[in-house]
């Protein structure tokens, strides 16, 4: 079984790693910096070649932190999201925001580039120029968005029609689907990634005794059999964890696959 997924005509990690809080949250924390470095390069070793971050992130420090844990890996060899804040949607402000992130990551380009969260003051055709022209410089590689329901999707998709948005990032999990009544269909349908933040519910799946169940069939952890039924819904799940442990469990969701019946039965129960 190929064990990726498409983001684009990209293949990547099924998996990846969501980085929000290493190096601090809203403000830069630099007290563990060389943990979280660890953490990161442990994940790309482990096959979580996926690295999702933002310029709100520690206010750009959490994107110096990917920089410095990605600096002795083949460049090809992973697949670096970043994000675009909402007061920084203006044209010429979206090209300054990934001019910045590419300094931090240390990166002569962006894999994919997103809009974090919509801003109503802003016309879409602002940022969504800008995502052309960094794409026509070779300055990020896909442009896409967050946090953006299917209407606001569809109108963003019409200001970028030459290169066209390749992904949605929104929040998702077992205990949270509302996005299957409208937007996970709407990207199957037009092959857009659908990537997942928050997939463990800040681990409250992990101690779940019905997934727990399942997940003795397998060998598996609550959280493994969560992920994977993630992966079973033609979704990226990109986990956040700053522990060694908890990514290897992470990475552990990755290379095989749950029976139809077991899909079937986590989709009932919790639907």
């Amino acid at each position: 079984m190929d064990d990726f997924k498409l983001i684009g005509k990209d293949k990547v990690s099924p998996i990846g790693l969501g980085t929000w809080g290493m190096g601090g949250k809203t403000y830069p924390d630099s007290s563990r910096d060389p943990e979280m470095v660890k953490a990161i390069t442990f994940a790309v070793d482990n096959g979580l070649s996926l690295l999702d971050t933002a310029e709100f992130y520690a206010q750009g420090h959490t994107e110096e932190l990917v920089g410095k844990a990605i600096e002795k890996v083949e460049r090809e060899k992973v697949f670096v999201i970043s994000k675009v804040w909402y007061t920084h949607l203006e044209r010429e402000q979206v090209i300054r925001s990934a001019e910045n992130s590419l300094k931090r990551l240390n990166l002569s380009y962006i894999d994919l580039y997103l809009i974090h969260w919509p801003n109503e003051k802003v016309p879409l055709r602002e940022p969504l120029s800008a995502m052309q022209k960094l794409i026509d410089d070779g300055k990020i590689r896909y442009a896409g968005v967050s946090n953006f329901d299917v209407e606001l999707l569809k109108r963003a998709r019409e200001e970028i029609p030459r290169s066209d948005l390749v992904a949605d990032e929104v929040r998702y999990s077992l205990l949270y689907r509302e996005q299957e009544k409208l937007l996970l269909p709407y990207c199957k349908r037009e092959n857009l990634a659908f990537i997942a933040y928050t997939p463990l519910e800040k681990g409250l799946v992990s101690s779940d005794n019905f997934l727990s169940k399942i997940g003795k069939k397998y060998n598996k952890t609550a959280a493994q059999i969560a992920l994977n039924w993630l992966l079973s819904n033609d979704t990226i799940p990109i986990p956040k964890s700053e522990k060694i442990d908890h990514i290897k469990e992470n990475a552990g969701a990755m290379g095989w696959r749950l029976s139809q019946e077991d899909f079937a039965a986590i989709s009932t129960k919790y639907g």
